[in-house]
């Protein structure tokens, strides 16, 4: 199945993603704390963390929520049910249409094909359309949680250009698969917990990476567990992920710092922000690949640069190093 793209390639907006707050949307008391919360985005759950009998109130909460204001420049994404379910068509169309220019993305859980993106895709330029909002504004974020998604997931990853990011959601994928709880003292002797997961979060970094979309850790589930939250979170940043669910406050400063880059690293993504800027100006020579240094830079550079600055500058990092043009 194949749609008209509703933007174009490349041209999605670069949001950090470092802490991803996860907030009942049947929980008003929550949705308002999420506000003060220093993450980089929250999304107000329509799925699990919302009781079926609870789901069409959620809704309503969700949408006055929204419009409602006071989110800063934190990401504002509501997850709504899987496309299997009944309950997502209401989900998509009450949420967008009554508050769609205060909304960001749209997470869709577990996705098993590129087709239900594209369905997603669709019925959002419907709504778009229909309600006069900018056509294609609206992100995606694709999360997978079971064995098919992971087999498709670069085919999900191309589906649509509205798509952002690609999750990993760890407890609903065990069940898929029938992996038993690998929890420290129940592992075989010399057995790494962190090597069951290897090969599913490699394939969904890769197919994020050769599509240039985001790609995010899930959740850690023992909330008071800060020391195994940092080091499961240090696992998928070392891999390069982008960021990580966070459950409860606690877990926002360590998700928040483990992500952040290191001090040269943003230095290095300033400078080459600056420099390819400069170079492809008419003053710079209007070139399309240049040296910094020693290095070549060029569009796939500045988009590489742009993730790594955007997560300094949420974590208010200050530049050491500044580039300056060549003197003419």
């Amino acid at each position: 199945m194949t749609t008209t793209p509703t933007t174009a390639p490349g041209t999605r907006p670069v949001r950090p993603r470092r802490s991803n707050l996860a907030v009942p949307g049947s929980s008003q008391k929550m949705i308002d704390k999420a506000r003060t919360l220093p993450v980089d985005q929250v999304f107000l759950d329509l799925e699990d963390a919302c009781a079926p009998l609870a789901k069409p109130d959620a809704r309503k909460t969700i949408v006055a929520s929204l419009n409602e204001g006071g989110w800063g420049d934190r990401i504002r994404v509501v997850r709504v049910n899987d496309w299997t379910t009944h309950w997502t068509y209401r989900d998509v169309v009450e949420v967008v249409e009554g508050a769609g220019a205060n909304l960001d993305a749209l997470m869709l859980p577990k996705v098993q094909s590129a087709e239900q993106v594209v369905a997603l895709d669709l019925l959002l330029t419907q709504i778009e359309t229909t309600m006069g909002y900018e056509v294609g504004r609206i992100g995606i974020e694709a999360q997978i949680e079971n064995a098919r998604g992971l087999i498709a997931v670069d085919a999900i990853a191309k589906a649509s250009p509205r798509v952002e990011t690609i999750i990993f959601g760890p407890a609903d994928f065990m069940a898929s698969i029938n992996m038993k709880s690998l929890v420290v003292g129940e592992q075989p002797p010399g057995y790494d917990v962190g090597d069951a997961y290897h090969h599913i979060l490699m394939s969904i970094l890769m197919a994020a990476r050769a599509n240039d979309k985001q790609a995010v850790d899930g959740p850690y589930l023992a909330i008071k567990d800060v020391d195994g939250f940092r080091r499961v979170a240090g696992r998928s940043a070392a891999l390069g992920f982008d960021g990580k669910w966070v459950l409860h406050p606690g877990q926002i400063d360590a998700a928040n710092e483990v992500f952040n880059p290191r001090q040269e690293d943003y230095d290095h993504a300033e400078n080459i922000l600056d420099a390819y800027g400069w170079f492809t100006s008419a003053a710079g020579g209007a070139r399309g690949a240049a040296m910094l240094g020693d290095e070549m830079i060029d569009e796939a550079s500045r988009k590489m640069a742009l993730v790594i600055a955007g997560k300094g500058r949420a974590g208010g990092m200050t530049r050491t190093d500044v580039w300056t043009p060549p003197e003419s």
